[in-house]
Parts: C-alpha cells; sequence; structure tokens
C-alpha cells in the first residue's frame, strides 16, 4: 500500500510517501517555514509524490500528524488529509506528534527500554507520554506540570524506564510519520486535531455584537 503523510503541526511543512509494502520510504518533502501552512502545503505534498513518482489516486492511506503542537498548522493538516481521504474513498488515520518523538528516539538511539516523551507546552506545563518499548501508550497524552511530569517518571520503573525530553518538540520526522501511519488499522476512522489545552489567544469579552 501507498501512503502519503502530512505534517503540519510544527515550524515545518511536509509530507512523505511510503510503500508499506516493500518497507520503502519512496521521498519525504519538509519546508521549515514556521507559519503559512495552508499556502504551502498542496504544493509540498505534489513535489513529494513527483519525487516518488507516484500518482496521487495510486495512495491508499493518508497519515497525518494531530498535534499536540500548532493550533493553526493542526487543522490545516487535517482538514487537508481528510479531504483527499474523502476524495480518493480511502482510510485516514491521525498519528500524534508525541509518539512520532518517541519512534523517532527509538530508531535513532537503539534503546530497548521504555520513553517518556516531552515537549514544552508554554505556560510552564509540559506535553506528555509514555511509551512501552514496542510502542504502545502506556498512559494518555496530557498537558502536565512539572511536578506531574516528575510523578509520571517515578510511577514509572526507574530500573526499565529511560527518560527523554525534546529539544526540538516543533519538528517531526515525516518519514516516522508515514511508517506509523502505515502499522495503524483503523479502518473508517477519522482523525481529530489532538488539542490538550485551549489556545493561547483568547476573544475579548465585553466586545461582542448581541445576536439577533
Amino acid at each position: 500500500m501507498i501512503v502519503l503523510a502530512i505534517d503540519t503541526a510544527g515550524i515545518d511543512c511536509s509530507a512523505a510517501v511510503f510503500d508499506s509494502s516493500a518497507g520503502r520510504l519512496l521521498s519525504a518533502v519538509s519546508e521549515e517555514i514556521g507559519k503559512g501552512h495552508a499556502e504551502r502545503l498542496m504544493a509540498v505534498i505534489d513535489q513529494a509524490l513527483d519525487e516518488a513518482a507516484v500518482d496521487l489516486h495510486a495512495v491508499g492511506k493518508i497519515a497525518v500528524v494531530i498535534g499536540p503542537g500548532s493550533f493553526t498548522g493542526i487543522r490545516v493538516g487535517v482538514a487537508a488529509a481528510r479531504g483527499l481521504a474523502l476524495s480518493l474513498g480511502i482510510d485516514c488515520v491521525g498519528v500524534s506528534t508525541l509518539e512520532t518523538l518517541g519512534a523517532s528516539h527509538r530508531a535513532t538511539s537503539g534503546s530497548d527500554k521504555p520513553v517518556l516523551v516531552a515537549m514544552d507546552a508554554k505556560r510552564e506545563e509540559i506535553y506528555a507520554q509514555a511509551f512501552a518499548v514496542d510502542g504502545a501508550a502506556l498512559n494518555e497524552p496530557a498537558a502536565l506540570s512539572a511536578e506531574d511530569v516528575d510523578n509520571l517518571v517515578k510511577s514509572l520503573s526507574a530500573e526499565s524506564t529511560g527518560s527523554w525530553i525534546s529539544k526540538t518538540g516543533d519538528r517531526f520526522d515525516i518519514g516516522t510519520v508515514a511508517r506509523i501511519g502505515a502499522a495503524k488499522d483503523v479502518a473508517g476512522a477519522r482523525p481529530k486535531p489532538l488539542y490538550l489545552r485551549g489556545p493561547d489567544a483568547k476573544p475579548q469579552t465585553g466586545f461582542a455584537l448581541a445576536r439577533v
């Protein structure tokens, strides 16, 4: 199966094409843009498909990063992925930034221990989730205080768990996203943004016009 992976949850606008039958990454394109994902995403997807020499209609599944991350970026990616999946009549699966970082860490470090993934969530909070050696989640993703993260570490076996704090929490390996998405069996799923707290920007009160 050909899997198209999309990521707009951080500072990158990324797309990759993965052949799950061969276990081979056919292409991966990432542009560090910070903002403006909506304007660049389709061009990045087209480039990834061109480099892989794959037609869009050959794609059998779409994987999209659902967060946590940039509120606006996540919405762009999820909406695009769901729209493409609907038009092509194929499955669309969500992949979290936390599981992506955990899988990337295991792949590069060769670790045979569970891992705790943590990302700076701002406002003195940390996005955190622990994963077993096989990648299975050991707890639900959450926005925690530093004290709560410390307690989470202590609740896991100090003998078998290595703690890893992401230093690049706004960048996610698109090849890893594609591999995770290819392995997920969630037929008929409709991925939703993974928001672990409300947005930083709040509407001002007292200035709204009354509804009539």
